[in-house]
């Protein structure tokens, strides 16, 4: 069978959660464009079939508005991306400890700031390619071009470079600007809405499943969570890991593949 002209390859590493939720989250918003988008992992590749194309998609997703729908709620509000998406983002008000643990900003992190931040750095051109969820760079505040801004800290690059204790001090405390991934970091936040990775027995340890035949976003949920071992199941285990001394703000670290065994 000859491939759709229509379909989008993305270069991804699947031991990064943070990517592995990013690709999920393009699959979301390439259906809500192309209903019957449906996406898989290849090699180093995400595919996704019947899929608007990349241009149009980015441009979309960088084009989209960003609404706040609790002024009140400073750090954690839920947040809209409107049309053509209309993607209500809210899954770290789940409640319960799984959506604690998934939830790596804490204190003065502002989640709606952030996702604005890093859906505004995708507008460079580089991120209309295959290598979008390899760019890094300084995002910054849409609303002041001088003040940057730090991530959610979804991409497993970065999460072990962030501890004082490891890189002898502390970057936030002495204001360094450092690189994000933006395309990892806004796409993981929209991915965790419908795809969740399993908690196991052990305190902010959870798994996650790839697959390989073509699935649509209400299927690669299951997937996603090992329901599905016909698609072609490899499974994923990684940590929600604390970056602070203080234990409250933490990072997704780097998955290494698990069996059947594991608990």
């Amino acid at each position: 069978m000859s491939e759709s002209a229509n379909t989008i390859r993305i270069r991804v590493d699947v031991t990064n959660p943070g990517q592995f939720f990013a690709c999920c989250g393009l699959l979301e918003l390439a259906a809500r464009i192309n209903p019957g988008a449906a996406g898989y992992f290849e090699a180093n590749r995400f595919v996704i079939s019947e899929a608007p194309s990349l241009e149009k998609l980015v441009t979309s997703i960088v084009a989209t508005q960003l609404v706040k729908l609790d002024p009140d709620d400073t750090t954690a509000s839920p947040i809209l991306l409107s049309a053509p998406f209309c993607v209500r983002l809210d899954w770290w008000k789940a409640g319960g400890k799984a959506s604690s643990d998934l939830k790596v900003w804490a204190g003065t992190m502002e989640s709606f700031r952030i996702a604005r931040a890093m859906q505004h750095a995708m507008r460079a051109p580089e991120f209309f390619t295959e290598d979008m969820l390899n760019i890094g760079t300084v995002a910054f505040d849409p609303d002041d071009a001088l003040t940057k801004v730090e991530p959610f800290y979804f991409d497993a690059r970065r999460g072990p470079n962030a501890h004082s204790r490891d890189v002898g001090f502390a970057p936030n405390d002495l204001g360094v600007t450092t690189m994000a991934s933006p395309a990892v970091e806004f796409l993981c936040l929209v991915g965790l809405q419908r795809v969740r990775p399993v908690p196991t027995c052990k305190p902010r340890i959870f798994d996650y499943h790839t697959w390989t035949l073509p699935l649509p976003p209400e299927v690669a949920s299951p997937a996603a969570a090992g329901l599905l071992p016909a698609v072609g199941s490899r499974s994923y285990r990684f940590e929600s890991w604390f970056r602070t001394g203080q234990r409250k703000h933490k990072a997704f670290i780097t998955a290494k593949p698990t069996t059947s065994k594991q608990t």
